[in-house]
Order: structure tokens, then sequence, then C-alpha cells
């Protein structure tokens, strides 16, 4: 889920466990143009102070009047619809006529928003289904398939970490990227059957899998919400990977390595089952081009290319620097 939203929990529990009254606000649908997303969040409390938002700023300013009134979700869940008509389009700063709804609700020990958080901070998956005429909330453990759903009675919302991302080899530069990417709320999961890499796995919050690089993967069902990245430097562990995750519709697959060994391993895979067109959605060398050569340099740049791919941002080669007569090392490329 957006870390956004994220902040508008944990202070919504802050604020009610101090004493405040607190209403939880969530975009349930929006028509036309929207400043943020169905499944965004924000938290008002009593004496108006508000984390999160749900538009640029003009329907935020009305709810919290209302809020502060108790003239709306002061003792039950309600939903309220703001750009009906152009007029409040106009008036509440909704671009292009766009009009928003929102489901409000007032925090209390049924909202069950403790048990919700300590999910989402094991990076879990939940749906939370709020009952609109009670205030009643259950939970379930989340599916990566799950979407906001709302029939006017009962609000499901799914919270956890909406991205996964498998990390082949258990070395340094995974270290560093799953914390990074857990940073960015992705579930990591590490893959590495060698006994001398996985079994000084220092991330107890990351699982690692000992099985084989293409079981694993063919197993996490990799979807559109799922990053594939290989860092071994053995082909025979990265190039199985490779070969069940590029016919998956994994939205980013990439493998560490020079561009020498990376178009040496896009030969080895043509002598296999991919299509040019799976093939070319390798991306190898890994990682924007911005000069790393750490471990944790290298990570970045892997995470911002993954970053600029989820968003369809397209960025051009960047120009690298003349190359110096010191070797950064065997297999680590100049990003």
């Amino acid at each position: 889920m957006d870390s956004v939203d994220l902040e508008v929990i944990r202070t919504a529990l802050l604020w009610t466990r101090s004493g405040h009254r607190a209403t939880l606000g969530t975009i349930t649908h929006t028509w036309g143009s929207a400043p943020r997303p169905v499944g965004a969040m924000m938290v008002i409390r009593d004496d108006g102070q508000v984390v999160g938002s749900v538009s640029g700023g003009c329907v935020e300013d009305d709810l919290i009047e209302q809020v502060r009134d108790k003239l709306i979700a002061a003792e039950r869940p309600v939903v309220t619809t703001y750009g009906v008509t152009q007029e409040q389009a106009t008036r509440f700063g909704l671009p292009c006529g766009g009009t928003l709804q929102l489901v409000l609700e007032p925090v209390t020990a049924k909202s069950k928003l403790d048990a919700l958080l300590a999910i989402i901070e094991r990076h879990e998956l939940a749906a939370r289904f709020l009952d609109m005429d009670t205030g009643e909330v259950r939970m379930e453990a989340g599916k990566w398939s799950d979407l906001l759903e709302f029939d006017g009675k009962v609000l499901k919302t799914v919270h956890g970490p909406r991205w996964r991302l498998l990390l082949i080899g258990a070395g340094q530069v995974s270290r560093y990227l799953a914390q990074m990417a857990q940073a960015l709320d992705y579930n990591v999961t590490v893959c590495d059957p060698r006994e001398e890499y996985s079994a000084e796995w220092p991330l107890p919050n990351v699982p690692i899998d000992r099985g084989y690089p293409d079981d694993v993967v063919v197993a996490m069902n990799a979807d559109a919400h799922t990053a594939v990245v290989a860092v071994t430097h053995d082909p025979k562990l990265d190039d199985a990977a490779l070969l069940e995750a590029l016919k998956s519709p994994a939205f980013y697959v990439g493998a560490l390595g020079s561009k020498k060994n990376n178009d040496a391993r896009r030969t080895r895979l043509a002598d296999f089952d991919l299509a040019a067109h799976e093939i070319a959605r390798l991306h190898g060398p890994v990682g924007l081009r911005i000069g790393s050569k750490t471990p944790p340099e290298i990570a970045i740049a892997i995470l911002a290319e993954m970053t600029a791919v989820r968003h369809g941002v397209m960025i051009p080669d960047l120009i690298e620097p003349a190359k110096n007569n010191v070797s950064a090392g065997c297999g680590v490329p100049q990003r």
C-alpha cells in the first residue's frame, strides 16, 4: 500500500490512544479526473488536524469542518460524494468536473486498526471488511488479486505491500536491495539453493527459499505486480529463473552483470523456448546507469529503474563517465 496511507493508519491509532476522536476517510470511487486513486486514505482528528489526502485540498477543508463539528460520521460509517454538480466540482477544486466518493468511519475498537497495522508491518496482505450499518470490521488474509470493493453495505479494502520482488541470490547486493525494497512496500523473497549463501542470510524478516530458481518463479505465479531480479552471477541459477520470469506477466525482469555477459545470456536464452519479444524484456545490465559500483549503489540503481518501469517512465541511457584504469571488480556492472 502507499506509504502515505500506512502513516494514516499509524496516526489514527496514535490519536485514538491519546484520547482524541479520529475519523478515517477512504476513496471508494472516482469519476473523471481525480487527484488521488481509489483506496487513498486520510484521517481527521477532532480538533481539525489531518494526515493523508483524498484531493487537492478543498475537499479536505470541507471534511475537516464537518468532522470537527460532528456533522458527519460521528457515530457510524457514512458515504459522501463531492463533485456531483459542476458547482461542487468548482467549489471543491476537483479537476475537470471530477467526482469523488468517500467512506468516512469513526475510529473505534471495532475498527481493528491495531491488528491491521500488525499485519502490514509483517509485510503481509490483509483484506479488511467494514460493515456500514454497524461499523464492525472483520479481516481475512489478502490475495494478490484482491481489489477495493464497495457495494454500499460493505467496504472491502486491501492493505499491505501491493508489489512483490523475488531476488535470485543471497549475496551482498540482495541484502541491500531487500531492505530498500521493503521501504518501498515490496513483499520481498530471496531464492538461493546454495547452502553457503542461504545459511548466512542476515535478514529475518525477508524469507529465503532454498528451492531451485525456476521452480520458485513458477510457484510464485508472478503477475504484473511482480519483479524478478537475478544477482548470483551463476548462469545455472540466474538463467533458470529468467527462463520462467520472462514468460510471465512480471512487470520487471533484470539480471546483474556486464553488457558482454548479458549479451551472452540473451544468446543462451534464445536456445530455449523464449520468443524474441520475451528476451527483449530483460533488463540487463540491470539498473539505471548512474555510475554505481558498491552493493548499496547498485541496489539504488536497480530500484530506481524498477520504479520508473512501474510508473511507465521512459528514461534514456545516461552518459557514463570516462572509464579509468581502476578495476571495479569481477562481474560488478558499471551502472
